[in-house]
């Protein structure tokens, strides 16, 4: 390897120590520093995955555990971030059932209940509800399941 595809191999593992990255992530870094040239940026990146510190799956495993913990997303919306991250819709499906259901479950139940006190007395509240639901990534049937329980308390 030349000096700047090594300057650029120790930064981009020093960032990979630091947190996950995924290899389109690190091919984008890698281009920007290597001046577009794509066949050092190529070289760069596998010798990352080869040395361990870029893989996908895991990547995509602590992006869905994240975004469903602390962010709330639901697994739709999750599956569609990490294919637009470039994973692959397998590797995707595989990080999905990484998150646990039932706190995914609680999550949504929880969003709802508050959901439901802000648009007391509106008349579209279920329809805004079932709209809220679906934009965080829930899918319709397990949204439509809970928006009825809610609605008739």
């Amino acid at each position: 390897m030349e000096t700047e595809e090594l300057k650029t191999l120790e930064s981009l593992q020093l960032l990979c120590s630091k947190k996950e990255c995924c290899s389109r992530e690190l091919m984008q870094k890698a281009l920007r520093r290597l001046d577009g040239d794509e066949d050092a940026a190529r070289r760069v990146v596998e010798s990352l995955e080869s040395e361990g510190f870029c893989n996908d799956a895991r990547y995509a495993g602590a992006f869905a555990r994240e975004k469903s913990a602390l962010t709330g997303w639901g697994p739709v919306k999750i599956k569609q971030a990490l294919v637009a991250k470039g994973i692959p819709r397998d590797i995707a499906q595989a990080a999905l059932e990484e998150i646990d259901e039932e706190r995914s479950s609680e999550r949504l139940t929880k969003l709802l209940a508050a959901r439901w006190r802000a648009l007391e007395g509106d008349p579209y509240a279920r329809f805004k509800l079932l709209k809220y639901a679906l934009s965080r990534g829930y899918e319709y049937e397990q949204v439509k399941e809970r928006i009825e329980k809610l609605t008739k308390s």
